[in-house]
C-alpha cells in the first residue's frame, strides 16, 4: 500500500481519487495551475503544489514540472485519472524508470494500445470482436469514401494516435464527410504530431 499518492489531474476526477485514497488512509497530492489553487480537489487533498499557469500544456501536461512535484513531496505513486497524462506511454516510462509507480497500465502497454491501428491488430489476434472499419491507416478521401459506403453511415473518423477525442468525428451521411476527414485530420496533427 502507498503512503502518498500524487494526482495528476483537476476537478471531478480528481476529487473522486482523494476521496477514496482517505477512505484507505493514503495521504494525497493535488497538483493545480495558477488559477485551480482555490479548486475543490486542491482544498481536499493533504497538499498541493503548482505547476504552472492556467494553459494545460504548461501545467497538467508539464511532466518536468509534475517529476519536480513527485521529488519534492516525496508521492510513491501518481494516479493519472483520465485524460490528460492517463495515456502517456512516455510519462509512465518516465515514472517506471524513477520507481515511481504509476498507478494505470504499463507504458508498454499504453504505447502499444495507444496507437489504434496496431490496438485493432491486436484484438483481431485475440479473436475479440471489432466493428468493421479500416485495417489500416487511411490518408486518401476517395478510399475513406469506398469503405464508408461499404459498411453504411454513421461512421467514426479516427486518428491512428491520440486521445480524449480530438481527432475523432461522427459522420453521418456521404455529404459531411470530406469536412469532417479533413478536421480530424488537423486535430490529429496539431495535438499529436508527436507520436
Amino acid at each position: 500500500m502507498f503512503k502518498k499518492i500524487l494526482i495528476a489531474n483537476r476537478g471531478e476526477i480528481a476529487v473522486r481519487i482523494i476521496r477514496a485514497c482517505k477512505e484507505w488512509g493514503i495521504s494525497t497530492v493535488a497538483i493545480h495551475s495558477d488559477v485551480d489553487r482555490d479548486s475543490m480537489h486542491v482544498r481536499l487533498a493533504d497538499e498541493s503544489i503548482c505547476v504552472g499557469p492556467h494553459q494545460p500544456t504548461f501545467s497538467y501536461l508539464n511532466i518536468p514540472a509534475i517529476m519536480s512535484a513527485i521529488e519534492l513531496t516525496g508521492a510513491e505513486a501518481v494516479h493519472p485519472g483520465y485524460g490528460f497524462l492517463s495515456e502517456n506511454f512516455e510519462f509512465a516510462k518516465i515514472l517506471e524508470e524513477n520507481d515511481i509507480k504509476f498507478i494505470g497500465p504499463s507504458s508498454n502497454l499504453i504505447k502499444m494500445m495507444g496507437d489504434k491501428i496496431q490496438a485493432k491488430k491486436v484484438a483481431k489476434k485475440y479473436g475479440l470482436p471489432l466493428i468493421e472499419g479500416s485495417e489500416g491507416g487511411i490518408k486518401d478521401i476517395n478510399e475513406a469514401k469506398k469503405i464508408c459506403e461499404k459498411i453504411g453511415f454513421p461512421v467514426l473518423i479516427k486518428a491512428s494516435g491520440g486521445g480524449g477525442g480530438k481527432g475523432m468525428k461522427i459522420v453521418n451521411k456521404l455529404e459531411e464527410f470530406e469536412n469532417l476527414f479533413l478536421t480530424a485530420k488537423q486535430e490529429a496533427k496539431k495535438f499529436f504530431w508527436k507520436r
